[in-house]
């Protein structure tokens, strides 16, 4: 009989917990559909748990983050999951209290839906490290803080529209295929992150943007000009503009006196003598140097302008390590001469490198810009550049490489044909007896270090 008080007193106490765990408020019944949705409607490599028991509320969901109160879902982030395939439209876009969104790192594809650029809380948009394509609508939500497209394939024109975003902090649109003049945003005076870089933008920079970042802000687009490049804009009239010719009667004529017209004869006289005699000099100056060359019997191809090297890495955790225009261009002459064998001035592809777009020579790769990215034991990493300005590889260097042409290509053979989400895949090789070279893609998002120290995606 005693032990009946504890049993009511357990019941009691149990009766309470639930109804208090019933109580707890819970999203709307429209966001757990919204996000139930964008799953279903995106394949994903790993399984998220978001249908397990003991998670019944989506605010215990992995990456979904509620308000203080259990309310509303404020933030969703799901980078580098295996989300694959279109973002599905009406999905996100119901999450109206949603201000942060991250799904970077993925390989989501297609336009950009116009419901998700339309949430009216939206502060911070991470995409980048995608496929997405497409054009970049001009209605952008006001309230947006961080704006991260880099590394995708979007094109068209950047919408002058940006320039309304008055609380934009960060704007990164680099690595894709915008095109056009680059608009001013000087309205944005919270800006402090900007990178347009390796895009087809063409025209003159801005001051509002040239004067306060750096030149690796606008790098890789091959016809912007301005400060902070180191490529003045021309002054000259530009094509389809007709210069007037002087109207008849405002010009006065003006007649030659004798001593002027001597002057003349004489100095075209002393012009036309002076550049026989140059010619002269050049031509057999340029028969002996060709006739020692045949003599060594040595000619050595000098490529174009080589790898030419940039003032520094951009990397912040590689500071230390500076461009080498002596090495680069050491094996820019190495791997064009061959060695003398017989598959001279050839790269090899390897994988599934030509259905990927990759169609460049040794020559292109040569004549492309660069820059050391690092040295270690295996040899020195340049970031290359071609001079179409959309084709970024990676060119490693090796050296102390005792190994065959066939152990060599064997090798490098079998690891374009590993194919991993979490692996950098190799795209060519070149051997020679005195030069071996590893090409592999570039990762605009830095090194690896660079993203295990760099700090997570967070909303203010």
């Amino acid at each position: 009989m005693a032990a009946l008080p504890t049993l009511l007193l357990l019941a009691l106490a149990l009766a309470i917990t639930t109804t208090n765990a019933a109580a707890q408020p819970t999203p709307p019944q429209r966001e757990r559909l919204a996000l139930q949705a964008f799953l279903a409607g995106t394949p994903h490599e790993r399984s998220l748990g978001w249908n397990a028991p003991s998670a019944p509320s989506p605010c215990l969901w992995f990456g979904v983050v509620c308000d203080a109160s259990n309310a509303t879902v404020v933030a969703v982030r799901l980078p580098g999951v295996g989300l694959v395939g279109a973002l599905p439209a009406s999905t996100l876009g119901n999450l109206r209290g949603l201000r942060t969104l991250s799904l970077r790192s993925n390989r989501l594809s297609g336009p950009i839906p116009a419901d998700l650029l339309a949430l009216p809380a939206l502060r911070s948009l991470y995409l980048q490290g995608n496929r997405l394509s497409g054009r970049l609508p001009g209605d952008l939500p006001s309230s947006l803080h961080h704006l991260s497209l880099s590394g995708n394939e979007l094109d068209g024109e950047i919408p002058e529209s940006l320039d309304g975003l008055l609380e934009l902090r960060s704007l990164r649109l680099d690595g894709n295929k915008f095109s056009g003049a680059l608009p001013s945003l000087s309205a944005l005076r919270r800006l402090e992150v900007f990178n347009v870089s390796y895009n087809r933008l063409n025209g003159s920079i801005p001051s509002s943007l040239g004067s306060r970042f750096p030149r690796e802000s606008f790098a890789g687009n091959l016809q912007l000009c301005g400060e902070p490049l180191d490529r003045p804009c021309d002054e000259s009239p530009s094509p389809g503009v007709v210069i007037p010719p002087p109207v008849p009667g405002n010009t006065k004529k003006r007649r030659l006196s004798g001593a002027g017209v001597t002057a003349i004869a004489v100095g075209a006289g002393a012009g036309a003598l002076f550049a026989l005699v140059l010619f002269v000099l050049c031509f057999v100056h340029r028969r002996r140097r060709r006739d020692a060359n045949t003599n060594n019997k040595m000619p050595t191809p000098t490529p174009t302008r080589g790898f030419t090297p940039s003032t520094a890495p951009t990397s912040g955790d590689m500071g230390d390590i500076t461009s080498s225009s002596k090495e680069i261009a050491a094996a820019a002459a190495a791997a064009a001469s061959g060695g003398g064998e017989s598959q001279r001035s050839r790269l090899v592809f390897v994988g599934n490198t030509h259905k990927d777009g990759y169609g460049f020579d040794l020559e292109d790769l040569l004549r492309a810009s660069a820059e050391v990215l690092g040295k270690g034991g295996g040899g020195t990493s340049y970031k290359a550049v071609l001079e179409d300005g959309t084709t970024t590889v990676v060119v490693k260097r090796l050296k102390d490489v005792a190994a065959g042409r066939r152990e060599f290509a064997a090798a490098v053979e079998a690891l374009g044909g590993v194919e991993h989400r979490n692996l950098l895949p190799v795209r060519g090789y070149y051997f020679s007896k005195d030069e071996k070279l590893l090409i592999a893609d570039h990762l605009p998002d830095g090194s690896l270090s660079a993203a295990l120290h760099e700090l997570s995606d967070c909303s203010e």
